[in-house]
């Protein structure tokens, strides 16, 4: 199995193959890594988005769910909303 950090998985995902970015959020999301589920959003993938926000709701990263909030993610802000009432 691929894991997560191989240098092959992530290259082929930043060259835009749909299946290693699939596999790396996957993988990312099982292991609660923020920091992977974050460059991914940040580069553009909504399903890491997805994810990440997903995550940081299970662990109750407020920071994180705020600065994806004020990038503009009603999802986000909705998560951010029910945990603190803010």
């Amino acid at each position: 199995m691929t894991h997560m950090t191989d240098p092959e998985l992530r290259k082929r995902a930043d060259d835009g193959d749909s299946d290693a970015l699939d596999e790396l959020i996957q993988l990312a999301g099982e292991r609660q890594d923020i920091a992977e589920l974050r460059r991914l959003s940040d580069n553009g993938s909504a399903t890491a988005t997805d994810e990440l926000i997903q995550v940081a709701t299970e662990l109750e990263d407020l920071d994180e769910l705020r600065r994806l909030a004020a990038k503009g993610s009603t999802d986000a802000a909705d998560q951010l909303e029910e945990l603190t009432g803010e």
